[in-house]
């Protein structure tokens, strides 16, 4: 069973880096700065970045370890929220682009 769990997991991590790189080519087609990197071949683990505006950063940050969704301002951070939370905020992100004038991040 726990083998079966760790390759599930390893899977989605795979998938989370995979969306994360499609991610960044829209937001940039949208005219965002965003940037994805990933180390190897095998996607194991990648760390996103897109600014919104001036002095605004959202850093997503994937692994074997685990989640991470960091919101600074002027280098401050402003919200730090792991696992599930911060998957939820990234489908707040990819929702700008869907909606533009809709959609605001959450403070």
């Amino acid at each position: 069973m726990f083998l079966r769990l760790a390759q599930q997991h390893r899977e989605f991590v795979q998938d989370l880096v995979m969306s994360l790189q499609a991610l960044t080519i829209v937001l940039e087609r949208h005219g965002y700065t965003a940037s994805c990197y990933t180390c190897g071949d095998q996607m194991k683990s990648a760390s996103f970045m897109v600014s919104l505006r001036e002095k605004h950063l959202i850093r997503f940050l994937v692994s074997d370890y685990g989640i991470t969704w960091m919101e600074l301002w002027d280098d401050r951070e402003l919200m730090k929220l792991e696992g599930a939370e911060a998957i939820n905020q990234l489908q707040e992100l990819g929702n700008i682009v869907k909606y533009p004038t809709a959609i605001q991040l959450k403070n």
